[in-house]
């Protein structure tokens, strides 16, 4: 399995997030967009407690089914409140590589739970938190235990322009925010040790502003997945030319902005 999450790399990465996957072909698509050059898969593990949400995706069974399926990085996020320590046990079971804690709400044993996956698991470990929560409650987290940091966007999230069409629109105070988690990172001397996310709303118009603010890794769902007519179909090519139209978009951008040891100043 090529390890890529927590390593910090010139160009900035591919999170594929299976949020709008057609769990009827799932493992034809998670092939393709490995075969793509993705380069590691995100899923959303709720709790059915944490947000109020009317389509509950992701799951231990879709972790299960893409872990088999892969030889690349599987990332579990966390909407979880109070997640526990058999939860964290039954996610490595499943075989995943990275667990991604809700700073919110795992309440008051998130250092515990921290420790817990490094050094008893044995697997990597993150932090994020939805827009609206203020970067200092990322600054205790940036320690060389932590391998990721992700920023979610929320709101203005979805923007009605009539009729039944809603375009994912991205706040712009989001790109602020990215920047100063950056500089956090950075003034703490680990901006070569800790990738950077940011998590929805992203597309290949509006990522190079991202890219250049600090983002080492961008989390896509739909532009990966969707098209103009509905979920895109394995044996097509439309999920190949959709990785391929955003990495080469990411490359440019990285390629601009970003060395070897960085954000380029």
């Amino acid at each position: 399995m090529a390890a890529t999450i927590g390593k910090v790399s010139q160009k900035a990465k591919i999170a594929a997030g299976l949020f709008w996957a057609d769990y009827a072909v799932l493992g034809e698509q998670v092939k393709e967009l490995e075969a793509a050059g993705v380069d590691w898969f995100h899923i959303e593990v709720r709790d059915g407690k944490y947000m109020d949400f009317g389509m509950p995706r992701g799951g231990f069974d879709i972790i299960e089914a893409t872990c088999s399926t892969t030889k690349l990085e599987v990332e579990a996020q966390l909407q979880m409140v109070r997640p526990t320590f058999d939860t964290y046990l039954q996610l490595k079971d499943l075989g995943v590589s990275l667990i991604t804690l809700p700073i919110e709400t795992t309440g008051e044993t998130i250092f515990q739970a921290i420790t817990y996956i490094v050094e008893k698991l044995e697997l990597k470990v993150g932090v994020w938190a939805w827009q609206g929560v203020p970067t200092t409650a990322f600054e205790q987290f940036i320690h060389p235990y932590i391998s990721i940091i992700e920023y979610e966007c929320r709101a203005p999230f979805w923007t009605k322009t009539g009729g039944s069409k809603s375009p994912h629109i991205i706040d712009p105070i989001v790109v602020r925010t990215i920047r100063r988690l950056h500089e956090m990172i950075k003034e703490a001397g680990m901006e070569d040790k800790i990738d950077l996310m940011e998590d929805g709303g992203l597309n290949a118009g509006n990522v190079s502003e991202f890219i250049q603010a600090g983002m080492t890794v961008g989390e896509f769902s739909s532009p990966l997945l969707k098209g103009p007519n509905g979920k895109l179909k394995p044996g097509t090519g439309d999920i190949a030319a959709a990785v391929s139209k955003l990495r080469g978009v990411m490359n440019e951008a990285s390629d601009k902005y970003r060395s070897e040891k960085g954000l380029i100043h």
